[in-house]
């Protein structure tokens, strides 16, 4: 596995009890950039080239968007196909995509609402930068990018994702990641907007057992 400094301990000490064999890439004050994916990204593939490697190349392979569609299945299934609006941040971009191709399957007219890190807000065509958000905006355009499935874009602070995720956490009783933080403060921000009785879904992207070193609970 290929690894850095800019993120949590709690994800390299589980890979590790995994069994993982971990290559580091350090960062630039824990910042996560475009400079240092792309470096995480070549390291990866320098590593595939050994005998008896693997390189999943994540941010090329269609395989993990296909694998998406069955949450848009069980999304509308859990609502009765009564969706108006999904809003999932966005990293490769695989969960948001295939998850809108199986949820248009039901609800052909659900608006679809992608989050990036307002610090580095490259699907908005702002400059690349640095942000505190793990697991989202890598910085470029991923390469399987389909701006065409999305509706539009919120661009969400670190300091706001983290702050919603503790207030997750101390008001709601759930314990999630920064990323999390910011598809809640998107959506939110989205039904502002609509009329009562309207629908907006997002996704609890992992636990918070992930964090505990960082913000937004250290």
């Amino acid at each position: 596995m290929v690894f850095s400094d800019a993120f949590s301990v709690e994800k390299r000490q589980t890979m590790r009890a995994l069994g993982a064999e971990i290559t580091d890439e350090p960062s630039d004050g824990g910042q996560i950039t475009a400079e240092l994916i792309r470096r995480m990204i070549a390291r990866a593939g320098q590593i595939s080239q050994r005998p008896g490697h693997w390189w999943a190349d994540q941010l090329n392979n269609e395989d993990a968007v296909r694998g998406y569609r069955p949450l848009g299945h069980e999304i509308a299934r859990q609502l009765d196909n009564r969706v108006d609006v999904f809003v999932q941040a966005v990293s490769t971009a695989h969960s948001i995509h295939g998850t809108t191709y199986g949820l248009r399957e039901h609800v052909p007219a659900v608006r679809v609402v992608a989050v990036e890190p307002a610090e580095s807000a490259v699907l908005s065509g702002l400059p690349t930068g640095s942000h505190h958000i793990e697991g989202i905006g890598i910085g470029f355009i991923p390469p399987l990018w389909n701006p065409e499935l999305v509706d539009s874009i919120e661009r969400v602070h670190s300091s706001a994702a983290q702050q919603m995720a503790r207030r997750l956490a101390t008001e709601e009783g759930l314990f999630a990641g920064t990323s999390t933080g910011a598809n809640i403060v998107a959506a939110l921000r989205v039904g502002e907007d609509l009329s009562a009785g309207a629908r907006v879904v997002t996704v609890a992207v992992d636990s918070g057992l992930r964090y505990l070193s960082t913000e937004p609970y250290a």
